[in-house]
């Protein structure tokens, strides 16, 4: 601070370093360096000059306040001014102390090494000084230029050549600077040597500590780095601060695994030499080997439990059953249940929720269903476990009755319930359900949580309200999952251009893409024939590495082919192969393929023209074939004119979705194609009969690599423009 200059004093002051700056014979940092030559010449051009030289000149410690001005500057362009001022009073190069101060000013800029050797140059043959060296080796490991610390070692060893005796200041820098650096042969490199001179020290400081316990994790000797923070926390006079945390937290990340696997084999250790155990222990034990994932030797330590005849209670119940559904031993989970009944534990809570999990995980509702309500209490996660039940085992009727039931009974639904719901009512496009769990989850507050807001915008648009999903989208929080609801459920509508502008919209954002959004948006460039956008989003994927995924290939199969470029679609002809050695890696591996998956097959296979292993894939299908799969066979067979075929697929599909217009729609258009006027009419006829409405039709127009959708007799502002353009282009 300046508060001892006089206000007129600075004024004038700081009025003449302005003056200097503004001509333009002067600049520093663009390679004209400020001399005493090119300072008098600015001096010379100087108005007022007299009366600023009269007031300089009657300071009575101007050194002084020239020092503390430079210190509290926080300006480069103010840098230069007081570095010409002081060349113009004939401060520079004879004053240490300045050059000294202005060398770490234009340090801290990192920006002006070669002014910061210049500097030190000049002023050498003046001052020979630790000091001076001190300040130029201090100023290059502040800048950090990349190989400017060799030269700083240089001026390290010249100081010694020199006959200049290193002080306390010295050592630190260089030290500092062998660190940064990772010099080996100038002091990095030997722990067992840094370890000795810590352990020697007479007194540490925390600075000593922190240091210390840096050098060993950015060694990677993470077992050490830990031992020293809990040295320090347990011994020392201080404790960890900020620092010492950060220091440490890749060693913890690096050694979960390991530490996760020392916790098991020290519990299990100290469990070995107790001389008397009893159920508590034997628990814990347990628990242990559960929580980590070690659950064959959870299982084992239950059994040898029992054999030395320790009495089971409900906490060895509680981390058993989880144990038993993660080995797959259902069975050996029902005998756990009847001994639960046998005692009398399946009137705990815990043990209660822990048995109703285990048979919604084996798919066995029933089951799950008469435990919980055999139950004499239940806490909300009861409600939660059962509501997961039906939801994940497609009771969803149950589920959303089950949520009415819950709310009844005076228990508040949570997060986790409608987390859980949401999915069973989009799947039956029960929207009265849906708006009543929106509604809810407005009052408590939960529709600000993402997962919440995600799931209701999933649920309207699988019910096909996508007005609600997108009035939801705009004032939620968003993410990639959030945009990939909608790229997804605005390519199955008329509104596919919307896709579109949804993945544009990602990048703007800074979200990146995954397999949803390319599957989303290519379906929606296949619906509206983009064949150039699509196009594009082809190479995109390409770059990103997502051209091999089996659902994205079969987008890319689909797009051009329902494009019209069987050439392109012939080029993924291999992909075909490809993606059936995936599946049938799946089936020898022992993943059960989802509904998903082999929808996927019988489309790929489809399209691809194989209809007889399309056929053979849906009747040897390990459940009863959905929508998804008929609809699949039924577009392919329009594809290749099959009219049987899709007769027959139309037959079942529309047994299932009796109300779809899109289905009547692309059976009529089958029948159309193959010259089956009768048949089509007989279509329409059933749609109007069943009350069954088709959705207006769209056609689109690509100009100037934007989409442009339209219905018949509307008009599009901006098209005309745009049309002229292309017109003329």
């Amino acid at each position: 601070m300046l508060h001892h200059v006089p206000i007129p004093r600075l004024v004038i002051f700081t009025k003449s370093l302005q003056t200097l700056t503004e001509s333009s014979s002067l600049k520093l940092g663009d390679g004209n360096f400020c001399d005493s030559v090119s300072a008098g010449k600015v001096f010379d051009e100087m108005p007022q000059r007299d009366s600023v030289q009269k007031v300089f000149d009657k300071m009575p410690e101007r050194n002084k306040d020239l020092l503390s001005f430079c210190f509290n500057t926080k300006f480069l362009v103010q840098i230069q001014q007081l570095h010409a001022f002081a060349i113009i009073h004939g401060l520079l190069p004879t004053s240490t102390s300045i050059s000294a101060a202005l060398i770490l000013r234009y340090a801290a800029f990192s920006s002006h090494p070669r002014i910061v050797q210049m500097m030190f140059n000049q002023s050498l043959p003046f001052s020979r000084s630790a000091f001076l060296y001190n300040t130029l080796i201090r100023a290059q490991t502040m800048m950090g230029v990349a190989d400017d610390h060799i030269f700083t070692f240089d001026v390290y060893n010249g100081m010694l050549r020199s006959g200049v005796v290193p002080d306390d200041h010295t050592f630190p820098f260089v030290i500092k600077l062998c660190t940064d650096y990772t010099e080996v042969k100038k002091g990095f490199g030997d722990l067992a040597g840094a370890r000795t001179v810590f352990n020697e020290m007479p007194k540490r400081d925390l600075v000593s500590w922190n240091s210390v316990i840096r050098v060993f994790s950015d060694s990677k000797c993470y077992f050490e780095a830990i031992g020293l923070i809990k040295e320090m926390f347990l011994w020392s006079e201080f404790k960890p601060n900020v620092v010492s945390v950060v220091s440490v937290l890749p060693a913890c990340a690096v050694l979960e695994d390991e530490i996760m696997c020392l916790n098991v084999e020290s519990s299990r250790r100290v469990f070995d030499e107790m001389v008397e155990r009893n159920e508590v222990s034997w628990n814990a034990m347990i628990g242990t080997f559960a929580h980590n994932g070690f659950n064959n030797h959870a299982l084992e330590s239950f059994r040898l439990m029992i054999d030395e005849g320790w009495k089971v209670n409900s906490t060895t119940i509680s981390s058993l059953l989880p144990v038993l559904v993660e080995l797959g031993k259902f069975s050996k989970g029902r005998e756990v249940h009847g001994f639960c009944l046998r005692t009398g534990l399946e009137c705990d809570v815990f043990v209660a929720n822990a048995l109703i999990d285990m048979y919604a995980k084996s798919e066995r509702s029933a089951e799950a269903s008469a435990v919980f309500y055999s139950m004499d209490s239940r806490n909300v996660v009861s409600w939660n476990t059962m509501v997961a039940n039906f939801a994940q085992n497609r009771l969803e009727l149950e589920a959303t009755g089950l949520v009415r039931e819950m709310q009844s009974s005076g228990e508040t639904p949570t997060s986790v319930t409608l987390t859980n719901v949401l999915p069973a009512c989009a799947r039956i496009g029960c929207l009265r359900s849906v708006k009543e769990i929106h509604a809810r989850s407005i009052r408590n507050g939960s529709v600000t949580d993402l997962f919440i807001s995600n799931a209701i915008t999933d649920m309207y648009a699988k019910c096909g309200c996508l007005n609600l999903a997108q009035n939801v989208f705009e004032i939620s929080l968003r993410d990639e999952v959030s945009y990939n609801i909608l790229i997804v459920g605005y390519s199955q509508t008329s509104h596919c251009s919307k896709s579109l502008q949804l993945f544009s919209e990602m990048v703007l954002n800074g979200m990146k893409h995954d397999t949803v959004s390319f599957v989303g948006v290519l379906s929606a460039c296949a619906t509206i024939s983009a064949i150039k956008q699509g196009k594009e989003i082809h190479a995109f994927v390409v770059r990103r590495m997502f051209h091999e995924h089996l659902f994205v290939a079969n987008s890319l199969l689909d797009l051009y082919t329902k494009c019209v470029r069987i050439d392109l679609s012939r080029k993924s002809r291999g992909i075909v192969d490809k993606g059936k050695k995936y599946f049938n890696d799946m089936l020898a591996r022992n993943i059960e393929p989802s509904h998903m998956h082999y929808t996927c097959m019988v489309d790929l296979l489809g399209r691809s023209g194989l209809m007889d292993e399309a056929i053979n894939l849906i009747t040897g299908l390990p459940f009863k074939p959905d929508s998804n799969v008929w609809a699949a066979l039924l577009g392919a067979c329009r594809l290749h004119g099959n009219v049987d075929l899709g007769s027959w697929a139309a037959e079942h599909l529309l047994e299932l979705q009796p109300h779809h217009p899109g289905y009547y729609g692309l059976l009529s258009n089958m029948y159309t194609e193959a010259g089956r006027w009768g048949e089509a009419d007989r279509i329409r006829e059933l749609m109007k009969l069943r009350g069954v409405q088709k959705t207006p039709g769209c056609s689109w127009v690509q100009i100037q690599d934007k989409v442009h959708a339209f219905i018949v007799g509307q008009r599009l502002e901006g098209l005309d423009p745009c049309l002229s353009l292309e017109n003329t282009g």
